[in-house]
C-alpha cells in the first residue's frame, strides 16, 4: 500500500483528520516536491516516507500553460540545488527502475537521465487532438518567447515578425500540426472570426437530436464557414460527402481514411475543415439541458452539514449512491442527523491573497510570510460577543466529525452572523499540536498553523466528485 504525493498539498483537500490515519496505515509514503509540505509532517509515521526533492521552476525549463489556455515557453535560470532534479527526470529515473522506460520514452531523446523536454511536449500534442493542444511546438513557442515585443498587448497578437497573426501562446484549441500555423483560439466561441484567424463554433459532442429536438446550431456559423448552418463533427465519410476529399494529401487519405477529426493524426481532417471556414469539431447549440447530469438543470440542494433543517424537505440531497458507477458516496444518510444544534455556524473556506494553494512555498517566503503570520478564522462580532471571544484571542474551531482546530479570532462584519470564514493554505499544527520539530532541519516554514481542512467534513459533488470546501457547520469557543 503506497501513495504518492507529487507537487501535491494534502491540507488543501478535506477530511484531513482520517487522512493523517489513512497516511499511518500505508507501507509506504513518497513525497516529490521542492518543499516537504504537510504530506511529511501531518502523520505519526516513524518509516517508510521519502522526500525526494524536486527542481522549481528556475532550475529547469519547458512549457507552462496558463488558465487562458494559453502556452509560455521558459528558460532555466540556474542549475538544480543540492540533489535535486527536475520532474521529468525523476518520472524518467521512476520508469527506468520499474523497467518500462523503454515504452514510455521511446519517441523521447533521453540525455543521460534527463528526458528532452521538447520532445515531451510533442508527444503530448499528438496525444491531445480533442482539445487542439496541438499545434504549439516547442519551436513556435520559443518563438513566442523570443519576440514578446511583437505582440500587441491588448488583443495579444503578434503584429510583424516570425509570428505575425499569432495569439501568444498559442491559446488552446490550436488546431491541427504546427505546419498548419493556426494561431490559437484567445477567446472560445466567437463567431464574428473565421476559425482560421482564432473563431470557434460550438462544439456537437453530443450527437445531432435527442428526443426529436435538433441539437445543431441554428441561423448560427463562424464567419467565412462554407457551410451556413449547424453541422455535426467531422469525419472522413463527411468530407467526402461534402467533395472535399481531394482536399487531403495522398499521404493524408490514407491517414484519415475511417477516421474523424480527433483520430486522424495526421491532421489533415482538421487542415480541411478550417480550410473551408468550418470548426473541427462541429457546429452545434450551447447545451442548457445536460441529460448527462443527476439534475440535467441545476437547483438548489442544501448541504449535507446544514443549519437550516426547515429547507431539507424542500430541498433534499441526492439518495446514497455509486458515484461513477463504483465509488460509494454517502448523501442522504449524513443529511439526514441534525448537527446544527452542536455545531450552529456555518462554516466556508478560501484563499488569501498573499499565499497560494497549500502554502508550503509561499509561507516560506519572508516576504510573504510577514503579511500573514498567523492562521485564523473571520467570526461576526455578534457570535462573538455571545461566546466571550475577542479580537485575537485562540479559539477552538470544532467540527461535526469530531475533529479541531486551535487558531485566532478576528473579529470582522466581513462575514454574516451565523457564518465563519478559515483560509486554507496552512499547516503545520494537527488539532493544538505544533509540528514544527517533525520537519527536516532548515526545511520548516516561517510561518506554521492549522490546516482548515482538517474540520471541514465528507461531501462530494456529484457529477465531478469535488470536494465540499464552502459549506459544512461548526462550533467556536475560546481556547
Amino acid at each position: 500500500r503506497a501513495m504518492v504525493f507529487w507537487g501535491h498539498a494534502p491540507n488543501s483537500q478535506t477530511r484531513g483528520a482520517e487522512m493523517k490515519k489513512a497516511m499511518e496505515k500505508l507501507d509506504l509514503l513518497v513525497i516529490v516536491d521542492p518543499y516537504p509540505t504537510a504530506s511529511a509532517i501531518m502523520h505519526d509515521r516513524t518509516d517508510g516516507v521519502y522526500l525526494l526533492p524536486a527542481c522549481t521552476q528556475f532550475e529547469t525549463y519547458g512549457s507552462v500553460t496558463a488558465s487562458n489556455r494559453s502556452l509560455q515557453w521558459r528558460d532555466k535560470v540556474i542549475d538544480p540545488l543540492f540533489e535535486s532534479l527536475p520532474d521529468h527526470t525523476i518520472m524518467y529515473k521512476f520508469a527506468k527502475k520499474f523497467g518500462y522506460d523503454q515504452e514510455m520514452f521511446k519517441n523521447i531523446e533521453v540525455n543521460g537521465d534527463e528526458p528532452l523536454i521538447e520532445d515531451i511536449l510533442r508527444e503530448l500534442n499528438k496525444g491531445m487532438w480533442t482539445i487542439g493542444y496541438t499545434g504549439q511546438s516547442p519551436e513556435r513557442l520559443k518563438d513566442h518567447q523570443q519576440n514578446w515585443h511583437t505582440f500587441n498587448t491588448t488583443t495579444l497578437k503578434a503584429e510583424g515578425g516570425p509570428a505575425d497573426g499569432d495569439f501568444y501562446g498559442l491559446p488552446w484549441p490550436c488546431w491541427g500540426t504546427p505546419e498548419m500555423r493556426h494561431p490559437g483560439t484567445p477567446v472560445l466561441y466567437n463567431t464574428s472570426k473565421p476559425v482560421a484567424e482564432g473563431g470557434l463554433t460550438f462544439r456537437a459532442r453530443f450527437g445531432v437530436e435527442r428526443d426529436g429536438v435538433n441539437l445543431l446550431a441554428e441561423g448560427s456559423w463562424s464567419k467565412g464557414s462554407e457551410i451556413e448552418d449547424g453541422y455535426p463533427e467531422f469525419t472522413a465519410d463527411m468530407l467526402k460527402q461534402l467533395g472535399w476529399w481531394d482536399d487531403l494529401t495522398e499521404e493524408e487519405k490514407v491517414a484519415a481514411e475511417g477516421k474523424n477529426w480527433k483520430t486522424d493524426l495526421s491532421g489533415g481532417i482538421q487542415r480541411v475543415a478550417i480550410k473551408h471556414g468550418c470548426a473541427p469539431f462541429g457546429n452545434a447549440k450551447a447545451r442548457s439541458v445536460v441529460w448527462t447530469f443527476p439534475d440535467p438543470v441545476p437547483i438548489h440542494r442544501e448541504p449535507l452539514y446544514t443549519s437550516r433543517r426547515d429547507l431539507v424537505e424542500k430541498y433534499p440531497t441526492y439518495e446514497d449512491r455509486k458515484s461513477h458507477y463504483r465509488l460509494p458516496t454517502r448523501y442522504s444518510s449524513i443529511q439526514a442527523n441534525d448537527f446544527s444544534k452542536d455545531y450552529p455556524l456555518i462554516h466556508t473556506s478560501g484563499r488569501l491573497v498573499e499565499y497560494e494553494g497549500g502554502g508550503e512555498e509561499t509561507r516560506s517566503n519572508p516576504w510573504l510570510a510577514e503579511l500573514q503570520q498567523d492562521m485564523f478564522v473571520e467570526i461576526n462580532p455578534a457570535d462573538a460577543n455571545d461566546r466571550g471571544i475577542k479580537d485575537g484571542d485562540m479559539v477552538w474551531v470544532n467540527g461535526p466529525e469530531g475533529s479541531r482546530i486551535k487558531v485566532k479570532a478576528m473579529i470582522t462584519r466581513r462575514v454574516e452572523r451565523g457564518v465563519v470564514f478559515t483560509p486554507f493554505h496552512f499547516a503545520g499544527h494537527m488539532q493544538g499540536e505544533d509540528r514544527r520539530s517533525k520537519y527536516p532541519e532548515g526545511a520548516d516554514p516561517y510561518v506554521l498553523g492549522e490546516a482548515a481542512n482538517t474540520v471541514l467534513t465528507y461531501g462530494y459533488d456529484s457529477v465531478t466528485q469535488m470536494q465540499e470546501t464552502k459549506c459544512s457547520l461548526c462550533q467556536i469557543e475560546p481556547a
